[in-house]
């Protein structure tokens, strides 16, 4: 007997949220709406950046019902019905699937592993040991802010700071997500790591972080509505390229003279962009791609 029974029904964007709650209705357990064309050429990315308008579903849905194990028939006539009050004019096609028990925090946990940033530097979930024990080794779990070391503009920013970190040195981690990059440049030798971010569950995530890695002596973390004065020797923000541009002054402003300043989560084809909208305050230019991604790289320039 299988522990739940997975209905999968496609459909167009204005039907999936009815059929949804239609289907909520008629005893699913949980339902998830997702692009039907994953994979495919026709693949629709649902996120966007500030200031642009991103779609709310993909023109063509994947409607996936989650239901306790019940006889086939009874299990088509609630999707029927489902279907019916949803405002489908026809019965829709769909698959059924059994879903065995499992441990899913084993699952999940499965699907991170340690990743090698450098030779001196390693993200290691709080569940694996660390490979090399004599490495540098950051203790950190997939959670609600962004940065796990997976991404390639993490990845190209925290191979920057192990190039570029030099003991006694001040570091900014702006947008900081999960305090990723600002641990890392403490436990790489950095005096004081300050990180800041617009997200209280960010903030929260990067302290406890911070916490879990043993740098809160050295590493600080804020909202970024608190004032903001000093200058760092490096800065580091992996955001994305709107934000880049219009913070340009604010971020800029930050980088001591002399300082350097790393940005990424900007793609090939915005880079110019994003030097462009930089060029007032410091010269930026490529220091790196990784998988389309780009991290640019600049020094504030000496009185």
């Amino acid at each position: 007997m299988p522990a739940w029974l997975s209905v999968s029904v496609e459909t167009e964007a204005d039907r999936a949220e009815a059929l949804s709650e239609a289907l909520m209705e008629s005893g699913a357990l949980s339902v998830s709406i997702e692009d039907a064309d994953v994979g495919t050429a026709k693949e629709t990315p649902q996120f966007g950046e500030p200031g642009q308008a991103v779609a709310k579903l993909w023109a063509h849905c994947r409607v996936i019902a989650l239901f306790d194990p019940i006889d086939r028939p009874a299990l088509v006539a609630r999707i029927t019905d489902a279907a019916a009050a949803a405002g489908m004019a026809a019965a829709p096609s769909f698959a059924i699937e059994e879903v065995a028990e499992r441990d899913w925090v084993r699952a999940v946990q499965g699907q991170f592993d340690p990743i090698r940033v450098t030779n001196r530097l390693w993200i290691v979930p709080s569940w694996h040991e660390a490979p090399e024990p004599e490495a540098i080794n950051i203790r950190l779990d997939p959670g609600m802010a962004f940065g796990t070391g997976s991404h390639p503009t993490t990845r190209l920013c925290l191979e920057w700071l192990c190039e570029t970190v030099q003991p006694g040195m001040s570091v900014l981690d702006f947008g900081c997500g999960s305090g990723i990059l600002a641990i890392a440049a403490a436990r790489l030798g950095a005096t004081q790591s300050l990180a800041i971010d617009i997200d209280e569950r960010a903030v929260e995530a990067a302290r406890e972080n911070a916490e879990r890695n043993g740098v809160t002596g050295i590493m600080h973390v804020q909202h970024s509505s608190e004032p903001l004065e000093a200058r760092f020797d490096l800065v580091v923000a992996n955001i994305l390229t709107n934000p880049l541009c219009v913070l340009a002054p604010a971020i800029a402003a930050r980088v001591a003279p002399g300082g350097r300043v790393a940005l990424s989560g900007v793609l090939e084809q915005q880079a110019a962009q994003v030097i462009d909208a930089w060029a007032a305050w410091i010269p930026l230019e490529i220091g790196d791609v990784c998988e389309e991604w780009v991290r640019l790289e600049g020094c504030r320039p000496l009185p």
